[in-house]
C-alpha cells in the first residue's frame, strides 16, 4: 500500500470522511468529486494510475475537501487494512465507505479459464468484504457511517460472457442484505447500488455495433453518465437516506424493470 501524499494532514473536524474504492476514474471519481462537493473529506483508494489518482484529488480539493490517495489492492486483506489504518491515521475518522473497485475478465462459460473467474471474485465480491470488515470496528464504535457497495443490473440479471462478473455482483448484494441486518443495531446503514451500462473506460472499447445492441436493450436509449451513478451514490450516503438500509437501487435506464 502506497500514497502519494507528504507532510502532515489538516484536519476540519466540520467535515466527514468518506473513503471510496475505486476512486481514481468513471464512476468512482464521480462518487469521490460528488461527495466531496456534499461536504466530505475524501480518501480515494487506488490499484491503478497514480496520475489519474491525483486528479481525481485535485477536483475533489477545488470542491472544497481535503483528499489523500492510497494505492492498494483490495483483494488483498492485508494491504486493506492497512489502508483503512493509514486513512485513519491521516483523517481520525471514516464515515462512509463507497466499494466501488471492480473488473472484468469476460469470456464464455466454456472458455473461462479460472484465473479469470477468481481474479474478478477477488476484487469484486472479496474486495467489497475485505474493505467493509475493515471497517466495522470503527462504524460500531461510532455508533454510525454508511456503506454503498457498487453491484450491477448485470447481478440481478445475468449476462451471457461474464458469469464471472454476473456472480461477483450477484454476491456484493447478497452481502450487502446480510451486513445491512448485522449492524443496523449500531446505526450503520448497508446499501447497494446497481448501475446499467455506464459510459466509462469499460464501455468506450465497445465496437459501434456493440453499443448499438446495448442501446437498444436500454428503454432510456442510452448509457448513463458517472454523475448519475454517483448522485444515488451521494443521496444514499446523505442524512436524507437515513432510514434506508439493505436496499438495492438500479441505475439502469429501465433495463431490469
Amino acid at each position: 500500500m502506497g500514497n502519494l501524499n507528504n507532510g502532515a494532514l489538516e484536519r476540519n473536524d466540520s467535515r466527514r470522511v468518506a473513503l471510496v474504492t475505486g476512486g481514481s476514474r468513471g464512476i468512482g471519481r464521480a462518487c469521490a468529486i460528488g461527495l466531496a462537493e456534499d461536504g466530505y473529506d475524501i480518501a480515494v483508494v487506488y490499484a491503478g494510475s497514480v496520475d489519474a489518482a491525483r486528479e481525481t484529488c485535485d477536483a475533489c480539493e477545488a470542491a472544497g475537501a481535503t483528499a489523500r490517495s492510497y494505492q492498494c489492492d483490495v483483494a488483498d486483506p492485508a494491504a486493506v487494512n492497512a489502508c483503512v489504518e493509514a486513512v485513519l491515521n491521516d483523517f481520525g475518522s471514516i464515515w462512509a465507505l463507497v466499494n466501488n473497485a471492480g473488473i472484468t475478465r469476460d469470456g464464455l462459460l466454456m472458455r473461462m479459464g479460472d484465473d479469470a473467474f477468481d481474479r474478478v471474485l477477488d476484487v469484486n465480491l472479496k474486495g467489497t468484504f475485505n474493505t467493509t470488515r475493515a471497517l466495522t470496528k470503527t462504524f460500531m464504535r461510532q455508533r454510525g457511517g454508511c456503506v454503498v457497495n457498487m453491484s450491477s443490473v448485470v447481478g440481478l440479471m445475468g449476462n451471457a460472457g461474464q458469469a464471472n462478473y454476473a456472480a461477483s455482483k450477484a454476491g456484493v448484494i447478497g452481502l450487502t442484505k446480510a451486513v445491512a441486518r448485522e449492524l443496523a443495531p449500531r446505526g450503520v446503514r448497508v446499501n447497494a447500488v446497481a448501475p446499467g451500462f455506464v459510459e466509462t473506460d469499460m464501455t468506450a472499447k465497445l465496437s459501434e455495433k456493440v453499443r448499438a445492441a446495448c442501446e437498444e436493450q436500454i428503454p432510456l436509449r442510452r448509457m448513463a453518465r458517472p454523475e448519475e451513478v454517483a448522485g444515488v451514490v451521494r443521496f444514499l450516503a446523505s442524512d436524507a437516506a437515513a432510514y434506508i438500509t439493505g436496499e438495492v437501487v438500479r441505475v439502469d435506464g429501465g433495463m431490469a424493470m
